[in-house]
């Protein structure tokens, strides 16, 4: 659909409407939830499935590690279409893809079956949190999106959660090849319902832009181009992976850190861990939020704000950790207090992050701009994280790894901080085109009251 047959709207209202926006925002996040329940219910399966096939640790690995490698490829080339297509139908071809994989490792026989079948998993999730986080934004006023982003993205660890509680619960009932097919009915189903949600009009793009999209090759460049052509693009996203680094480092081996310093059963472990991961997906929301508010007089102010959270969560996260060694008589309840306060604030940069790249890309390309994002905290953020704490534990012990993982909160601080140098400046280069074809009028500054809003 062309740009310029879509009445422009103020950014500070709704695309179609609330009702419309909210059923969006529902259907979108429940679907980021078994998303994430699907992704990560094998985790608690391991012990049956090492039992009942002998697989080694390695293999078990790998089939959580193929799900990874399979997002952060497959995102990019998904937003690309789904940026050209149609977000819903790319939305709802996706949910089905991973769903019927998901229900297809029910009925595998053997390792290398079941491989296959947890990357099509992988694939199918691709490119889903680019797509909805570019439905959502498009749908919801500029007020909102920081917050709405926030518990899009919270989400993922409430259904990280679901995923091994209902992993352990159905195994123990009905064996844990069940588990694959129960959680993954329920993804069918909602894929189904996304059928009403109403998209948003696919933006005209200038000639440049479309023919940097007819090629891998020129794909590539373009990404290059983008991420040269906007520093407060390529700053965000080395500060959003930086900061992933830390949150997923703690996430994964925070059970691990209980049970060995302070003899905790793994079980108890895990459920305390899970408690860590929860106050993350709050922390998100509720950081989203605050960030919202500090861009309303000057946008900058998100990045900076940003910036101060994550210097914040790395001081208590090494204090907590570090205690020992910094000669702080901590009691058990005190330190895991300190960390579960870390957790509430490491997730700050989850929202803003992707407001701010929906902010300087062009509005044809939103989805892939948010893929480049994920393509970042992918590669360099979630799949560092648990690599780098493990290197530095088996060198120097856990509780040493876990306290020095958290400086990579440094390189998030400068990278954000560079990041709300330019933002203003970037975001009023990504409007002007498709402003003024839509409205044949120039387009007014970014983030004040009347802008016409990309569509």
């Amino acid at each position: 659909m062309d740009l310029a047959a879509t009445p422009a709207r103020s950014d500070d209202s709704y695309l179609h409407g609330p009702g419309p926006a909210w059923f969006a925002f529902t259907m979108t996040l429940a679907l980021m939830v078994f998303d994430y329940v699907d992704r990560q219910i094998i985790v608690s399966l391991f012990p049956h499935m090492k039992a009942d096939w002998g697989l080694s640790d390695k293999q078990l690995g790998a089939l959580v590690s193929v799900v990874s490698v399979s997002v952060a490829l497959g995102a990019l080339p998904v937003a690309l279409v789904a940026d050209r297509f149609s977000r819903v139908r790319s939305v709802v071809v996706m949910a089905t893809a991973w769903s019927l994989a998901s229900i297809a490792c029910m009925v595998t026989r053997n390792y290398g079956q079941l491989l296959a079948a947890r990357a099509v998993v992988g694939l199918g999730e691709a490119g889903y949190g680019s797509v909805g986080a570019a439905l959502i934004a498009s749908h919801f006023p500029a007020r909102l999106r920081g917050a709405l982003m926030a518990a899009f993205f919270a989400s993922a660890s409430i259904g990280s959660v679901l995923g091994v509680v209902l992993g352990g619960v159905i195994a123990s009932r009905w064996g844990w090849q069940a588990a694959f097919g129960v959680v993954g009915v329920p993804g069918l189903v909602l894929a189904l319902m996304y059928l009403w949600v109403r998209d948003y009009p696919t933006a005209a793009l200038d000639t440049t832009r479309s023919q940097a999209l007819h090629s891998p090759a020129k794909v590539l460049r373009f990404i290059v181009g983008a991420l040269a052509g906007s520093r407060t693009l390529l700053w965000v996203c080395v500060g959003g992976a930086a900061q992933l680094v830390v949150v997923s480092a703690v996430w994964s081996w925070l059970p691990s850190f209980l049970n060995r310093v302070h003899g905790v059963p793994a079980e108890q472990a895990a459920l305390r861990a899970a408690l860590v991961v929860l106050a993350g997906a709050a922390g998100g929301v509720v950081w989203g939020a605050l960030t919202d508010r500090a861009a309303r007089h000057q946008p900058r102010g998100r990045l900076r704000l940003v910036a101060a959270l994550c210097l914040v969560s790395l001081a208590v996260l090494v204090t907590a950790f570090g205690a020992p060694a910094l000669g702080l008589a901590l009691t058990p309840g005190t330190q895991f207090g300190l960390i579960l306060c870390g957790g509430f604030v490491m997730t700050c940069t989850v929202g803003p992050a992707s407001v701010v790249v929906m902010d300087v890309v062009h509005p044809g390309v939103r989805a892939t701009g948010a893929a480049v994002l994920s393509l970042f905290q992918n590669l360099f953020g979630l799949a560092l994280g648990p690599v780098i704490a493990g290197g530095l534990s088996d060198a120097l012990g856990l509780a040493t790894a876990l306290t020095i993982t958290p400086l990579f909160g440094l390189i998030a601080v400068w990278a954000f901080l560079r990041a709300s140098r330019s933002y203003e400046a970037d975001t009023a280069k990504a409007r002007p085109v498709t402003e003024e074809a839509a409205t044949g009028s120039p387009a007014t500054s970014p983030h004040q009251p009347g802008r016409a809003a990309p569509a």
